[in-house]
C-alpha cells in the first residue's frame, strides 16, 4: 500500500493563538494535515485521525500517515490531527479534537465530503481522545462569533484501536493518565474522562480492536467501552485478537493481525452509509 506522503495542506485549527496556548511554537499550534482521495474514487466519507503516544508524543507515521493512505485507497478523506500534548492537560486535547471535527464539517463543501459522514479514528491515547470526543460533544454554539464554533462536533462514527478508555484503577495506562490529568487529579475529573462511564444513547456507532496480550493498554479498556455501548443501545463491533503487542498500527505484513483492517473495512461499508 503506498504511503500518503503528499497532503493537500496542513492547516492550523485556529487563526491566531489557540485557546489556552502557552506559547507560539509548533507544539502550541494544533493542526490538521489533509489527505484527499482521488476524485474518481472519493465516496464522500471522511475521518479525523488521532495518532497515539501517551499524550506525550504522536506516532504520526504508522498511526497517522499510513492510516491516511489506507483510508484514501478506499475513497475516504483523511485529516490527521496534531493535538496538543503534555504539559497541556485536559481539556486542551479535547478542545483540539472538537475543533477538528467542527473544522472538517464546516468546510465539507470545499473538500467535497458529506458533513453527515465524518468519523474519528484513534490509537492508544489517541483512542482515548476519540472516545472522549464521542462522549463529550455538542451541537455547536448558535450565536458564536466564530462560525466554525457554530457547527456540531459530534462524530458520526468512531474507530478505536487498542484505546485507552478508563482512567480509573485497575485498567488505566498510567503514563497517559499523568500526562493528561497530572500526578494527583481530582477524583471527579478521573471519572469524567473514564469514558466507559460517559457513554449515552447519543454516542456514535463504534468499532473497537484490541489484542489479548496487549501489555501497554489492557484489553479490558475496549471491553468496558463495548459493554457500555451495548447497554446504551449504540451499534458497536469489538474484535480482540489472541496475540499481538501494543501499538501495532495496521500491521498489514502480519497474515493474522493484518486482517483486523479487513474487519474494519467491512464495518465501514455499512456504518458510514
Amino acid at each position: 500500500m503506498p504511503i500518503a506522503t503528499d497532503s493537500l495542506a496542513t492547516v492550523p485549527l485556529w487563526q491566531g493563538d489557540a485557546p489556552g496556548a502557552m506559547g507560539c511554537g509548533a507544539s502550541d499550534i494544533p493542526t490538521l494535515t489533509i489527505f484527499l482521495p482521488p476524485a474518481a474514487c472519493a465516496n464522500g466519507a471522511s475521518v479525523v485521525v488521532c495518532p497515539g503516544g501517551g499524550y506525550g508524543g504522536l506516532a504520526t507515521d504508522h498511526e497517522g500517515v499510513q492510516i491516511a493512505a489506507w483510508l484514501n485507497a478506499r475513497g475516504i478523506a483523511a485529516f490527521m490531527l496534531r493535538y496538543r500534548l503534555a504539559p497541556y492537560r485536559h481539556p486542551i486535547p479535547l478542545l483540539d479534537a472538537q475543533r477538528a471535527l467542527r473544522t472538517v464539517r464546516s468546510r465539507a463543501g470545499e473538500w467535497c465530503i458529506d458533513p453527515t459522514r465524518i468519523g474519528i479514528w484513534g490509537f492508544s491515547a489517541g483512542g482515548h481522545l476519540c472516545s472522549t470526543l464521542a462522549t463529550h460533544f455538542d451541537a455547536g454554539v448558535p450565536h458564536a462569533a466564530d462560525p466554525i464554533d457554530q457547527v456540531s462536533c459530534r462524530p458520526d462514527f468512531a474507530i478505536l484501536a487498542y484505546p485507552v478508555i478508563s482512567m480509573e484503577p485497575p485498567y488505566p495506562h498510567m503514563g497517559s493518565r499523568e500526562n493528561l490529568l497530572g500526578p494527583d487529579p481530582d477524583p471527579a475529573l478521573v471519572v469524567e474522562v473514564s469514558n466507559e462511564r460517559q457513554v449515552s444513547a447519543d454516542t456514535p456507532p463504534t468499532f473497537l480492536f484490541h489484542t489479548n496480550t496487549d501489555q501497554g493498554v489492557p484489553p479490558e479498556n475496549s471491553v468496558l467501552y463495548y459493554l457500555a455501548l451495548r447497554r446504551a443501545g449504540v451499534p458497536a463491533e469489538l474484535h480482540i485478537y489472541a496475540e499481538g503487542p501494543h501499538g501495532i498500527g495496521l500491521k498489514l505484513e502480519d497474515p493474522i493481525l493484518g486482517t483486523w483492517s479487513d474487519r474494519l473495512a467491512d464495518w465501514l461499508g455499512s456504518a458510514r452509509k
